[in-house]
C-alpha cells in the first residue's frame, strides 16, 4: 500500500510505433512530431480507445495521415528512469511499442508536416555490416565498451558479466556477429554510458561521456529502445514468416527481394543461395512479365503466393550465414 514516505505514483500508458518502409535498399522509420526525434506516439485513453491498438492507429493517423495495415504488439517498456528525472511529479509512463510495416508507395505518400520517413541505420549506424564491418565499432564502439568493463560494477543476479555481454552483443574476441540482436546492443551501450539516453536519464556511467562524439542519432523518452526493439523482432521473423512482402510492391524481381532482406538484416545474401531458397519455399510465383529497369538483362517479375499461409504454418526465408 502507499503510505507517506511512498506515496502511490501515477501510473500512464504509452503507446508507440516503429513503423518500418524499405525505399531504394534503405529500411526506414518513420518520426513525427517537433524537435526531439520520436516515433508516433500518444497516450492510452481507456474511454476513447477500446483496445491498444486502436489507440495507436489513431495517434498514427493523426499525426502521421497514414493508415498502417501490419502491426504486431512489440513489448512492455516500463523500467524506472527511462525518462524521468529526480523530483519528477509527473506520472510514471509504462510504454506499449508496436512494430507496423507499410510499402514504400505508401510512405512517399505521407506529407504531414513534422512527420517524415528516416533511415533507421542513422540511429544504430553499428548495425550495417553490407559496405564490411562498420568502423564506428573499432573507432568508438568497442574500446570505449572496454574501457567501461574494466570497472565497471557487477550487478547481482545479472547472467552475463561486462566482457561477457561485450563478447556476445558485439561479436567481440572471435564471436560471431548476430544480427539478431539488437537490443542487446543498444542496452550494453546503454548500460555502460556510452549514448545519449543515458546521460540524459542520470545513468551512473555517462558523465565521463559528455563531450565524446554521440553513437547514432539519439530519440526522445525511450522510442530509441523501442526501435532497437522493432528492428530485433522485425530480423528474426524474417526467417520464420513472410513479412518483408509487408514491404514489397505486389511484383517484384528476385534481386528486389533479396536486396530488401539484406537491408533488414544489415548483411549481403548469397545470390545462388537466396534463390534456392526463395524457389524451395514456393513463396513467390512467377507473373509471366519481365522488368527491363533492371540495368542488364530483362528479369521475370514475381509475386507473393499468399496461398503459403494456409499450406503450411510458418513459411519464411531461413537464410544463413554470408
Amino acid at each position: 500500500m502507499a503510505n507517506e514516505q511512498h506515496p502511490r505514483t501515477a501510473i500512464e500508458i504509452g503507446l508507440a510505433a516503429a513503423i518500418v518502409a524499405i525505399d531504394a535498399d534503405t529500411p526506414l522509420i518513420l518520426i513525427a512530431g517537433d524537435g526531439n526525434l520520436g516515433l508516433p506516439s500518444g497516450p492510452f485513453d481507456a474511454l476513447e480507445h477500446r483496445t491498444f491498438e486502436i489507440g495507436l492507429r489513431r495517434f498514427v493517423a493523426e499525426q502521421t495521415a497514414l493508415e498502417v495495415g501490419y502491426v504486431e504488439q512489440l513489448y512492455t517498456f516500463g523500467d524506472r528512469g527511462r525518462h524521468a528525472e529526480a523530483g519528477d511529479t509527473a506520472p510514471h509512463v509504462v510504454s506499449v511499442g508496436y512494430l507496423a510495416l507499410t510499402r514504400a508507395s505508401d510512405a512517399n505518400a505521407v506529407k504531414v508536416p513534422r512527420a517524415r520517413f528516416e533511415p533507421w541505420y542513422k540511429f544504430f549506424p553499428w548495425e550495417d555490416w553490407r559496405d564490411g564491418r562498420p568502423k564506428i565499432l573499432d573507432a568508438a564502439i568497442l574500446p570505449a565498451l572496454n574501457a567501461w568493463a574494466k570497472s565497471a560494477k557487477p550487478v547481482a543476479g545479472a547472467e552475463f558479466g561486462p566482457r561477457e555481454r561485450i563478447r556476445l552483443s558485439f561479436g567481440a574476441e572471435g564471436s560471431s556477429w548476430d544480427e539478431e540482436r539488437v537490443l542487446e546492443r543498444y542496452e550494453l551501450l546503454y548500460s555502460a554510458g556510452l549514448i545519449a539516453e543515458a546521460q540524459r536519464d542520470g545513468r551512473e556511467a555517462a558523465p565521463a561521456r559528455s563531450k565524446a562524439e554521440p553513437l547514432g542519432e539519439p530519440m526522445q523518452f525511450d522510442h530509441r529502445r523501442i526501435l532497437a526493439t522493432a528492428i530485433s523482432r522485425l530480423r528474426a521473423k524474417l526467417k520464420y514468416r513472410p513479412v518483408v512482402f509487408e514491404l514489397m510492391p505486389d511484383e517484384f524481381t528476385l534481386t528486389e527481394l533479396q536486396r530488401t532482406v539484406e537491408a533488414i538484416a544489415g548483411r549481403h545474401l548469397h545470390k545462388q543461395n537466396f534463390r534456392r531458397l526463395v524457389e524451395g519455399t514456393a513463396l513467390v510465383e512467377p507473373t509471366g512479365e519481365v522488368s527491363t529497369h533492371t540495368g542488364g538483362r530483362p528479369a521475370a517479375m514475381y509475386r507473393f503466393r499468399r496461398e503459403v499461409l494456409k499450406e503450411r504454418p510458418a513459411p519464411g526465408l531461413r537464410f544463413g550465414g554470408r
